[in-house]
């Protein structure tokens, strides 16, 4: 609806994982190196996590893409399955056919004798896993077993799973420890700085054939508070944004047209991703409120000069000073006690002369 309004040729901030988009940040790079050497070396698997929404998708994608033409790839991206279903989508994906009803010692086969073939061919097979997090203890064994298909000089099979941070802490269970020692390469893809933000939004309204400068530097500013710096919420966000701009006329996307878009995609959880600068916020204003009432104490009570006594948790209050007196106006009968001096000159007025 836009995109003829701001002379863009394609959607800029589709959340599809479309390779053209992606943006090379360092740690995207270095993302993209791992999987690249995983996939050159003789078997074994290579671990991708990241965040929701960090570009994990897209970045298989592009590995794909820059594959060799004898590497055959299966992408499998709903893999909550049980051990049957697994290895019959891995046939599928592959191209094998099986019987309707059939084992899993025959689908095994299948896809040896399938991986063998490849082998005799010089070429190479490639099984991507997304989603790996949602593999349950059994599916994930049956997978280590998948990389024993092997000559006596390589294996058949090099497997990539691809998942959320929680995939980490799997792997890193007892039971899964021969799993997470054919690990050959590991990558975390974390969300983008501040900078990135900023040059992801302006590649991306590049390659759709856009012009730069449509967000002002408020707005980024913003989208990165709002956004968190995750690559899809940006693109999210950004697209609503581009929507208000039209609506409303405008040139250029400002803070304020930002903003309206961000309230309407996070909603609620608005505060959630704002509540490290609103935390920050809380935090000196209890700084300062401890400072003013620290010198309140300190310099109110040192006025007072109020004795203090070690070891109780809060001062005494201050004693009054008595009035000065003169040790000749002591009573014979009471010498403890002191006469003012008016009474005193009012009792020798009394005494008989001598």
């Amino acid at each position: 609806m836009y995109r003829k309004y701001f002379g863009i040729k394609r959607s800029p901030f589709s959340i599809a994982p479309d390779p053209r988009f992606l943006y090379m940040s360092e740690q995207h790079r270095e993302a993209l190196a791992h999987l690249l050497y995983g996939i050159r070396s003789e078997g074994g698997f290579v671990l991708l996590t990241g965040e929701v929404g960090t570009g994990k998708t897209t970045i298989c994608r592009r590995v794909i893409q820059a594959l060799h033409k004898n590497i055959v790839v299966a992408f499998i991206i709903h893999p909550t399955l049980s051990v049957a279903e697994l290895l019959a989508t891995v046939c599928d994906e592959f191209g094998i056919s099986y019987p309707r009803k059939t084992s899993i010692k025959d689908l095994v086969d299948r896809i040896n004798a399938f991986l063998l073939d490849l082998n005799a061919k010089r070429k190479k097979a490639i099984l991507i896993i997304d989603e790996a997090q949602n593999l349950s203890h059994d599916v994930l064994e049956q997978i280590r077993l998948l990389t024993n298909l092997e000559t006596n000089e390589r294996k058949l099979l090099q497997i990539i799973l691809v998942g959320q941070p929680e995939l980490r802490d799997k792997l890193a269970r007892p039971e899964l420890r021969q799993l997470a020692q054919r690990i050959v390469a590991r990558c975390h893809l974390d969300a983008l700085s501040k900078a990135d933000v900023f040059l992801y939004v302006n590649h991306r309204l590049g390659v759709a054939g856009g012009r730069s400068g449509l967000f002002s530097q408020d707005a980024l500013n913003s989208l990165y508070i709002y956004s968190g710096g995750i690559p899809r919420l940006i693109n999210i966000i950004c697209d609503r944004a581009l929507l208000g701009a039209f609506v409303r006329q405008n040139e250029i996307v400002d803070r304020a047209t930002l903003a309206k878009a961000a309230d309407e995609v996070l909603g609620g959880n608005l505060s959630a991703t704002d509540r490290r600068w609103k935390a920050v916020v809380t935090v000196v204003i209890l700084i300062c409120a401890g400072l003013g009432l620290l010198y309140y104490f300190s310099n109110g009570f040192e006025s007072q000069k109020t004795p203090h006594v070690p070891g109780l948790s809060q001062p005494l209050p201050a004693i009054p000073q008595a009035p000065e007196t003169s040790l000749s106006g002591m009573e014979p009968n009471n010498p403890g006690r002191v006469q003012p001096a008016a009474q005193q000159q009012e009792t020798e007025a009394q005494k008989p002369p001598e």
